[in-house]
């Protein structure tokens, strides 16, 4: 019989060298019950840094998606630990995790989750609007992002007048727009041409490096690990190896 395998080790960087964005320690999700039961993650340690673009990659099934949205407060893990900026969403009340997410997190859906009876640049500004923001500040802040990612021509668009790769550029602005410190993206690059998806991730990677933020991503796209920082390689849903990326820059908070 083969040894079952080994988990990938814990890092614990010292909190005085490095700034920690994301914590997880043994964090384990199932899904069903009895003899349905999947164990989708199965005990991930991981520590996503602030000011670096973190990519996710493995086999389909392997507990990316599920891992982001442990680390996003869109799901509750079954045990283990995950801190977001020192913030466990398990002690927030329902509201205040709302919030809290609704401040400080942007999400990028693979299925890009707009809705279909607002133009591009409205969806955009939903979380603005969300907060309470004025909305002629909030429809300007959309629309100068929309700008930033090569759609300036189609702000009054609705979803359905859009291309797959346009919706997909809308998506990630609207993650973008409230300067959200992590931003979580699942394949945003997926159907996106190469010069467009090279555009996006530069604005993205420009936002990870910004203070105190942190960008995860999933995905297959090899065209686009360059721009990692560091590769987190996932399978079976354990962090089998994280290894350095050609982005690779030194971490926020560390001495020389």
């Amino acid at each position: 019989m083969d040894p079952a395998p080994v988990p990938a080790p814990i890092e614990r960087p010292h909190e005085d060298e490095i700034d920690i964005a994301v914590h997880c320690s043994d964090v384990m999700k199932a899904y069903g019950a009895g003899n349905t039961r999947v164990l989708a993650l199965r005990g991930v340690d991981l520590n996503v840094r602030t000011g670096e673009m973190l990519m996710l990659v493995g086999p389909s099934g392997c507990g990316k998606t599920t891992l982001i949205s442990v680390i996003a407060g869109i799901l509750d893990q079954d045990a283990g630990e995950c801190l977001v900026f020192g913030e466990d969403f398990r002690r927030m009340r329902t509201r205040d995790k709302t919030h809290w997410r609704g401040r400080n997190i942007g999400f990028v859906f693979q299925s890009f989750n707009l809705l279909p009876t607002l133009t591009a640049v409205e969806n955009v500004a939903v979380p603005l609007l969300i907060q309470h923001q004025p909305r002629a500040m909030a429809m300007a802040r959309a629309s100068a992002l929309l700008e930033r990612v090569g759609l300036k021509e189609r702000l009054r668009s609705l979803p359905s007048q859009l291309s797959g790769g346009q919706q997909q550029r809308v998506a990630i602005a609207r993650a973008l727009v409230h300067g959200p410190r992590l931003i979580v993206c699942d394949e945003p690059t997926s159907a996106l041409d190469h010069e467009t998806g090279s555009s996006v991730m530069g604005l993205l990677r420009e936002i990870a490096r910004g203070e105190n933020r942190a960008l995860v991503i999933v995905t297959h796209d090899a065209r686009i690990f360059p721009y990692a920082d560091r590769l987190a390689q996932m399978d079976d849903g354990r962090i089998k190896s994280i290894s350095a990326g050609q982005g690779a820059a030194p971490p926020q908070g560390t001495h020389p």
